[in-house]
């Protein structure tokens, strides 16, 4: 099987406890999804707010993101698939595409 980082992405500010209930308990829920479809989720991890961020730009350092972003990383997980074709039905269940999106990027190595 081949791993996948699953990037998630969510419109900028963002933050995990202000989704709707019945998102958090789908995004809860998608570990099952991901198995029943014969993928496994390795690890995965959400993030604080982007307002907690803090941007290295050659010497300069920033706090938090850029302010014309429209979407930020909300979280990610590393997903072992088949295939890339795989990969993109799971990620197609994952709850982060209701009001943003997802990354799919083989891992080196």
């Amino acid at each position: 099987m081949t791993q996948y980082a699953i990037l998630l992405y969510t419109p900028a500010p963002a933050d995990f406890a202000d989704l709707p209930v019945e998102e958090q308990e789908a995004h809860m829920r998608h570990e099952a999804d991901v198995e029943a479809l014969g993928g496994r989720i390795v690890k995965g991890y959400a993030l604080h707010s982007s307002s907690t961020a803090t941007s290295v730009r050659g010497d300069t350092v920033t706090d938090g993101p850029f302010i014309e972003a429209k979407e930020v990383i909300a979280g990610f997980y590393i997903l072992e698939a088949r295939d890339l074709d795989h990969a993109l039905e799971i990620s197609k269940l994952n709850p982060a595409t209701w009001r943003g999106g997802v990354e799919i990027r083989p891992l080196l190595g």
